[in-house]
């Protein structure tokens, strides 16, 4: 037994709205761009016990 399957008229009718969509914004579409990112927080070293100020060496 053979099942005709017609599967090219019911694609093209799904794929109009894509078309006309593309037709008219271009491709790709013209999405927004990411947003900034953050700058990272600077991490620092540790300061040495005998580098720091006012004390006696």
């Amino acid at each position: 037994m053979r099942i005709d399957l017609y599967w090219k008229r019911p694609l093209f009718y799904c794929l109009i709205p894509i078309l006309i969509f593309l037709a008219f914004v271009g491709f790709p579409p013209p999405f927004a761009p990411p947003r900034a990112t953050r700058p990272r927080q600077e991490q620092s070293v540790p300061a040495d016990e005998a580098s720091r100020p006012g004390q006696l060496p």
